[in-house]
């Protein structure tokens, strides 16, 4: 398996909006779709998030997720991770409520609090598709993205009889040394899964030098108890995934972290950044790790144990 390189596809996110890209889905059926292609095109876990049908603005009812859920489960064998992130300004209860309900292999936990801004990109925008979108973007310069230590053991508690997954989202170095804590109490005793982030504004850069800091920290912290996976927003996401890939990790795209598939040309779809990352990979000499070998490789429950 150490030639196995496993490619996590973010579907939607509940950064980027509407007007954007017009190939960003927020209909379940679009979500769904675009899932599924995903899937097919390699990537052996999909990560999450709901949105509202009618506008695109992020939500976290479980009625929602209901309606493409079902269709992805069905219909592909990929790896469902349902997001406890939501968006930087949803309450932490809404975050987790669709977790609780359906009960996937994987979730997300952020594993720290910080500014989380994206303002910038409302200047690239004069005519807006929905009204929330402008003020959603405009005041994400005063987000603090609440992930305290007393909603981090929440989650842990109400989760831990579930048997799920997680994939622990460090933006910053002190992340990963809140993860060390938790562990030092008990938590999280099961191998790691960690996401490194890059290229939040507010956490830390999209850098080679930042991926091997935050991987050997993780490695020096952790050990071989873990599983490094690497995503970064914006351009640098196909470099820094392949970086990853030659460092031994494994790697994240999707139009939840970036709109693009090359410099000004939008990704029509979220397969198509699948499918330019596995061409990649295994020019590389890496094999692109199937839904059942991702399961080998993080010690999953299987799609079977899931509530949906």
């Amino acid at each position: 398996m150490k030639n196995k390189v496993v490619i996590t596809c973010a579907i939607t996110g509940g950064i980027h909006t509407p007007t954007l890209s017009k190939y960003l889905p927020y209909k379940p059926e679009d979500i769904a779709k675009q899932s599924i292609d995903a899937a097919e095109a390699g990537a052996s876990i999909l990560h999450l998030h709901a949105r509202d049908p009618n506008t695109g603005k992020p939500i976290g009812d479980v009625n929602v997720y209901k309606k493409f859920l079902k269709n992805i489960h069905n219909n592909t064998d990929a790896v469902i991770n349902i997001t406890t992130g939501g968006s930087p300004n949803m309450p932490p209860e809404e975050r987790l409520a669709a977790v609780l309900e359906f009960q996937p292999e994987m979730c997300s936990l952020n594993m720290g609090s910080m500014n989380f801004s994206f303002h910038p990109l409302a200047n690239k925008v004069k005519n807006w598709k929905f009204d929330w979108e402008e003020e959603y973007i405009r005041s994400s310069n005063s987000f603090i993205f609440r992930n305290t230590f007393e909603d981090i053991e929440r989650v842990y508690h109400l989760t831990k009889n579930l048997n799920i997954k997680f994939e622990h989202e460090c933006y910053d170095i002190g992340h990963l040394y809140n993860l060390a804590y938790f562990r030092n109490l008990g938590y999280f005793r099961d191998s790691l899964f960690v996401q490194g982030v890059f290229g939040i504004l507010g956490g830390i850069g999209s850098s080679l030098d930042n991926l091997m800091f935050m991987k050997n920290t993780a490695h020096n912290l952790f050990g071989d108890d873990l599983k490094w996976s690497t995503l970064s927003a914006g351009k640098t996401q196909i470099s820094m995934a392949t970086h990853s890939t030659l460092i031994g990790g494994h790697i994240r795209v999707g139009l939840e972290d970036n709109l693009f598939l090359s410099k000004g040309q939008l990704a029509e779809s979220n397969a198509s950044q699948v499918r330019k990352i596995r061409t990649i990979v295994e020019e590389l000499g890496y094999e692109v790790a199937t839904p059942e070998e991702a399961r080998l490789i993080l010690g999953l429950k299987g799609n079977k144990m899931v509530n949906i």
